[in-house]
């Protein structure tokens, strides 16, 4: 019939941890192509929009990462208060908002351009994904 395979084998493939540092590596890289790409392909405003998109994209990372820990610390201690936490989520948002509210009404960069420059965590996140993807294929020994 069937065996009954142990949770606990040594068979079992080991999952690689997403690491924030290599995340940050990524975002460095897509920032930073980004913007000269976007240099030698357009204008020199655009490449601005784009950098300042990634550095508010960094600052909101790393904004969120501390508001995390500081909830999980609070939970863990049971200090929690969701009014406190949902007001620092809001003004994150608010404070990104207002930046491109005022990219977007003051004209002085390219709107689009400043969007992707934010989006690079997420550019960065998919290529972390396809990383874990293709690397856990190709150490596959079975077929």
């Amino acid at each position: 019939m069937s065996e009954v395979s142990d949770s606990k084998s040594s068979n079992h493939e080991t999952v690689t941890p997403i690491s924030n540092r290599r995340i940050l590596w990524l975002m460095v890289i897509v920032v930073v192509s980004g913007t000269l790409a976007s240099l030698y392909l357009s204008s020199r405003l655009w490449s601005l929009g784009f950098f300042i998109g990634g550095v508010l994209s960094f600052a909101n990372f790393f904004w969120l990462e501390s508001s995390l820990k500081k909830m999980f610390a609070e939970t863990f201690e049971g200090e929690y208060q969701p009014y406190h936490s949902a007001v620092g989520y809001i003004f994150r948002y608010l404070a990104i908002g207002a930046v491109v509210g005022f990219v977007f009404f003051s004209q002085l960069l390219p709107l689009i351009s400043v969007v992707l420059g934010l989006v690079s965590l997420a550019f960065a996140v998919l290529i972390e994904s396809f990383i874990q993807i293709f690397s856990h294929l190709f150490k596959r020994k079975e077929i």
